[in-house]
């Protein structure tokens, strides 16, 4: 059972495609256990509706930023906003707040749209 359906944002896409193939096949694997698992391993709660998909591969901790749309009767979506590979054991500010400004944009564009 499928709990969310994820979908990549431009730059989420954009960093995916920096990846080589065998890692970016690492994190969309990882994304879909997460799909269907509440694995906290794979997608942590960080701040304010912030999540982050997680991904350890060959001694890279590969993030991608996502928020939560359980708007509408559509089934759920997780939106993944942008990636990175992380450095440190926190995560930076400034692409928590990255992904806090794509969300509002999101949300406000979708709001115009009805």
């Amino acid at each position: 059972m499928k709990y969310f359906e994820t979908v990549f944002l431009k730059e989420a896409e954009d960093f995916v495609a920096t990846l080589d193939v065998k890692t970016i096949k690492k994190v969309l694997y990882n994304i879909d256990i997460a799909e269907q698992t509440k694995d906290p391993k794979l997608l942590k709660k960080l701040e304010r509706e912030i999540w982050e998909f997680r991904t350890k591969y060959l001694g890279l901790q590969i993030r991608l930023l996502a928020f939560w749309d359980k708007d509408g009767s559509e089934e759920t979506l997780v939106l993944a906003t942008h990636g990175f590979v992380k450095k440190s054991e926190k995560v930076p500010k400034k692409e928590i707040d990255k992904a806090i400004t794509i969300r509002t944009g999101y949300f406000e564009q979708k709001k115009k749209n009805k």
